[in-house]
């Protein structure tokens, strides 16, 4: 089977990531989730004070740019990889509320997009990779052989998210989660540089009731349809 690139993109918590890595281990592919890169760069300009009340200057972002690394190494126990922001592992801290609560905006800066998807497409030039994000489809991977755009209920989404915080030891009220998730939503859908949209070459995948397991079978159905009509 010739080896494709699988680009998934969605609402935050649909599980993208989940079903990528999924798909990755099932296909022997590499998996990136390019959502933590951008968390990387948001973590990072935390820690160096730079974001205070969820505002902050862009130019101070733009200079910070050159003093990051991102490298992704392999974690057998999760069967997935971490992402390192230099030299650290830092896949823990990404998924803290004061990181979610700001990705979307930091992400929205031109010249952080253009170093995300610069080290996106280098990743991906020799194929064999599943990558999920916002604009992967539409973007940074426009020829994908195959394209997903993931969807599910607000709720459902929300509680995968607090179940995904409490399992880390942290604690944030559903109304506190679904709040973040819809600002979330809005910013990610009006941003002015690669909006979050439907690729129009995309296949929906609604999991709001489907388990893992079936998730996984009917995308692995797809890629079996595609790969036998090429």
């Amino acid at each position: 089977m010739s080896k494709i690139t699988i680009a998934i993109d969605g609402y935050s918590s649909c599980g993208k990531s989940t079903l990528a890595k999924a798909l990755a281990a099932k296909l022997g592919y590499a998996y990136v989730d390019s959502g933590a890169m951008y968390r990387a760069v948001t973590l990072y300009a935390i820690r160096k004070g730079l974001i205070k009340d969820h505002s902050f200057i862009e130019e101070d972002i733009i200079k910070i740019l050159s003093e990051i690394n991102l490298t992704f190494q392999f974690n057998p126990n999760t069967k997935s990889s971490d992402t390192f922001l230099n030299e650290e592992n830092v896949e823990r801290e990404l998924r803290q509320m004061i990181v979610s609560e700001n990705v979307s905006k930091i992400s929205a800066i031109h010249e952080v997009r253009v170093m995300m998807i610069a080290i996106q497409r280098k990743l991906g030039k020799n194929k064999g990779i599943v990558m999920d994000g916002r604009d992967i489809g539409t973007n940074v991977f426009p020829n994908a052989e195959l394209k997903l755009f993931m969807v599910a209920d607000t709720d459902v989404r929300t509680q995968r998210r607090c179940d995904e915080l409490s399992a880390k030891g942290q604690y944030v009220s559903f109304n506190d989660v679904k709040t973040n998730l819809l600002h979330r939503d809005y910013q990610d859908t009006h941003r002015k540089e690669n909006p979050l949209t439907q690729a129009a070459d995309a296949i929906v995948l609604d999991n709001t009731d489907l388990t893992k397991e079936q998730q996984l079978e009917f995308v692995m159905k797809l890629i079996t349809d595609l790969t036998l009509s090429t």
